[in-house]
């Protein structure tokens, strides 16, 4: 999948999203679109880097420690053992 292809998903989402409103005020897009964007990017990466936080975080750009907080942020950090 291409950037643009990537743009054109968002772009039809948020399309979607205000025509839905149907006229009502949005509230908070960015926290919204941030939000809904971050919770299965974060989900699909580490699954794809096998649980390994460090190589997430590398392929990610962010700190490990970052994307700790993030995880506990979604509620995708496993529970210590």
């Amino acid at each position: 999948m291409t950037r643009k292809a990537i743009d054109e998903c968002v772009r039809a989402s948020v399309e979607q999203y205000l025509n839905d409103l149907r006229g009502a005020e949005p509230d908070r897009l960015h926290d919204l679109f941030m939000a809904a964007a971050e919770r299965p990017l974060l989900d699909v990466v580490l699954r794809h880097a096998e649980g390994n936080q460090s190589l997430a975080a590398e392929w990610l750009g962010i700190n490990r420690n970052t994307l700790r907080r993030k995880l506990q942020d979604h509620r995708l950090a496993k529970p210590a053992k």
